[in-house]
């Protein structure tokens, strides 16, 4: 899905009948304005449509109250609705674009806006409040609370707050790809405003000369809701000794404040204040030499996380050092490539011999499958596996596809296949994830099928061939039915 982004500027191409938040409160023309006020004082409201049947016709409002009371007292028990309203509504209809009901209520000076169907049905009510809240979810808007921040508790607010705007995404039609980079984005912009309130406040800086990066999905730019805090740390072979305590103290205060704002630490301890993943350039060469080498399970692993580091902070040109060695070093070793495929050909899809979802039979997980285990990882892995082949190193599975794409290294008809399977999967994640989110409780990569409907079930079926899809190319590209023990 190239060029598939989600731009400040369309979220002024979503629907009105999107962003109503209520129902409209009406009444008949007939009714008394005694009644009207009971009404309005019941529902703490300043406007009532007017409204005989569905269709709206007018307009009372709590001005219009006050001008009766003030002007003509002794009629308020015999004057109706229809003896004070406005007629000739303005309405707009359910999918005419928040452009117009911005310019709409510009130009008339109002508030609120009644939302109709093409029949002229009443389906809902958008107020300049609606519209405050689409700005206040926009990521521009966010992005510029977060560059703003001048405490940690005020990023941990704009954090908690990240998910709202989400749900507001999903709900008004994002696709997957530009839902991933929203994350990764406000990801990144609550790390590099961290690290900026670490030095402002706290005199903590990473020395010259150093780069903090990113592993495996962070590096890659693909984090869900769920994502723990994957790290290292490279330094320049120069660096004074004295400056590494520097670097540590850095490094354990960064990842206790992403903690803080809610950002996991890694169960497995892959993180930069851990002193195996914290090496100076040459020694970071000499480990990858051996992962890439020495083809043992840790190694692979190892590997396959820290192949898609990126630098969020620090010298840039470290990264790019590390990046030349990883293409330099793995072309050079013959056997890396069929020996990283076979291992990432071991994670299949749970798919049936007749196309049944198999699931964990005992067990906490009982009835359930890891989406991750069983199709993201295969994917990712594999397609950064193709992409490295190719010397293309950085960027989302997404971009990787593309460049592939670009290259006509391999049938369009299959990257399409895999990308698909890709996008369905990380859609599906996500909006587990969510849900688990606003149910209180821990997201994670269970999915139960019996919960999706059929058709979410069929697309998963599809997805699960797609994975199988990238097997078969790695198996084929790679000639694994050649390698033996």
């Amino acid at each position: 899905m190239p060029g598939s982004t989600l731009h400040e500027d369309s979220f002024f191409f979503i629907q009105a009948g999107t962003l109503c938040s209520r129902t409209p409160v009406t009444c008949s023309s007939g009714t008394s304005v005694v009644d009207l006020a009971r009404l309005m004082q019941k529902h703490n409201i300043t406007g009532v449509i007017v409204a005989d049947g569905e269709i709206p016709h007018g307009i009372v409002t709590l001005r219009d109250l006050r001008n009766l009371v003030a002007t003509a007292p002794e009629s308020l028990h015999t004057q109706t609705v229809a003896d004070i309203m406005h007629p000739g509504l303005i309405t707009i209809l359910e999918q005419d674009y928040l452009f117009k009901a911005i310019f709409t209520m510009a130009k008339h000076k109002i508030h609120r806006l009644v939302v109709t169907d093409n029949a002229g049905r009443i389906t809902g009510l958008l107020t300049n409040t609606d519209l405050l809240r689409v700005q206040t979810r926009c990521p521009l808007y966010l992005s510029q609370e977060i560059e703003t921040c001048e405490t940690f508790e005020q990023l941990r607010a704009i954090g908690r707050r990240m998910s709202e705007m989400l749900e507001y995404a999903i709900n008004t039609g994002a696709d997957t790809h530009s839902l991933i980079s929203l994350i990764a984005h406000f990801n990144d912009a609550l790390t590099t405003r961290v690290i900026a309130l670490m030095e402002q406040r706290e005199g903590i800086s990473l020395p010259e000369g150093t780069a903090f990066l990113m592993l495996g999905s962070e590096g890659r730019g693909e984090q869900t809701l769920r994502t723990d805090q994957d790290s290292a740390l490279v330094y320049a072979d120069d660096l004074p000794p004295e400056r590494l305590p520097e670097m540590d103290r850095f490094a354990a205060r960064l990842v206790e404040a992403l903690e803080y704002l809610g950002v996991p630490r890694c169960p497995g301890n892959t993180m930069a204040i851990n002193p195996q993943w914290r090496h100076s350039l040459s020694e970071w060469k000499e480990i990858l030499t051996t992962w890439i080498s020495t083809p043992k399970p840790d190694n692979m692993v190892n590997f396959g996380m820290f192949q898609d580091m990126r630098a969020i902070h620090g010298d840039h040109a470290l990264q790019q050092a590390l990046r030349e060695h990883i293409i330099t070093t793995t072309h050079q070793t013959a056997l890396f490539f069929p020996y990283m495929a076979r291992n990432i050909v071991r994670f299949k899809p749970p798919l049936g011999l007749f196309g049944q979802i198999k699931t964990d039979s005992s067990g906490e997980s009982k009835g359930t499958f890891d989406l991750k285990k069983g199709g993201v990882f295969t994917l990712t892995l594999g397609v950064s596996l193709i992409a490295l082949e190719k010397g293309i190193m950085g960027g989302n599975t997404w971009e990787k596809i593309e460049r592939l794409r670009e290259q006509a290294s391999f049938a369009a008809s299959d990257l399409d296949v895999i990308e698909d399977a890709f996008s369905f999967l990380l859609s599906l994640r996500l909006r587990s994830q969510f849900k688990a989110m606003k149910e209180g409780r821990k997201p994670d990569n269970r999915i139960d099928p019996l919960l999706l409907s059929e058709r979410e079930r069929e697309q998963l079926r599809q997805a699960f061939k797609g994975v199988n899809q990238i097997i078969q190319l790695l198996k084929g590209h790679f000639q694994l039915d050649m390698i033996r023990g």
